[in-house]
């Protein structure tokens, strides 16, 4: 038992903010950037939100191994899908593929088992953009208006989104609020930060829209107070 809980211990895990956001016009998908491994921050330059193929975008939180491979798999499994069939699968097919990979990663007998949540998002060939949320477990839920998963920026994020989001809101709109909770998470959520990562889903494609680093700046309290009084 007491090599088991050593093992858990010494997973690399990441604390993260994932989000996704349904516009009038398409999708939003943004993340952080920081891997924390216990209490140390291991990484500030991890992407957890990327293009997967030509349709589709992933935002990953959990761990670090299983968010750097579980879309490698998707991708690869979607292409497959498409040779066989001569058609592109849709967002729903490539959410319920995630769905059974997740839910049997966690379920399978391993040592360590699958852990890791998932928002996936992209557009069909009829142009329509759709988000879906897939949790560790492997639960799906179609996604009508935002979520933040099960990342550990989660609950500084969601309150904000409730009290922000507008149905019906335009994606730029959707980019400038995805930008607000990630820098609000970062200012809470000590799992979160180091940088802000941005796509948009519309029926023009996916592009990044975003892409930031956030830097710590130091400040001297006696200049601060001299530009107050100025001011």
């Amino acid at each position: 038992m007491e090599m088991d809980a050593e093992l858990k211990n010494s997973i690399l895990k990441t604390g993260t903010t994932i989000l996704g956001i349904v516009c009038r016009d398409g999708v939003v998908m943004a993340a952080d950037r920081q891997i924390t491994m216990g209490h140390v921050v291991y990484r500030k330059d991890e992407r957890k939100v990327f293009q997967v193929n030509d349709y589709i975008v992933m935002a990953g939180c959990g761990i670090a191994g299983d968010i750097q491979r579980v879309p490698k798999f998707i991708s690869a499994e979607l292409k497959l899908k498409e040779l066989r069939s001569k058609s592109r699968p849709t967002v729903k097919q490539a959410a319920s593929l995630l769905n059974n990979i997740s839910y049997n990663g966690i379920r399978q007998p391993s040592m360590i088992p699958q852990q890791a949540g998932f928002l996936i998002g992209g557009f069909n060939e009829d142009g329509s953009a759709e988000l879906y949320s897939v949790e560790a477990a492997g639960s799906v839920s179609h996604v009508t208006d935002y979520d933040a998963n099960q990342g550990s920026g989660m609950p500084y994020v969601i309150g904000l989104l409730e009290r922000q989001y507008k149905p019906g809101m335009s994606v730029k709109e959707g980019v400038e609020l995805a930008v607000e909770a990630i820098k609000s998470s970062t200012q809470r959520d000590t799992g979160s930060g180091h940088g802000i990562d941005v796509f948009t889903i519309t029926k023009s494609g996916i592009q990044k829209v975003i892409d930031q680093e956030i830097l710590p700046e130091y400040r001297d309290k006696e200049k601060v107070k001299v530009v107050a009084e100025k001011k």
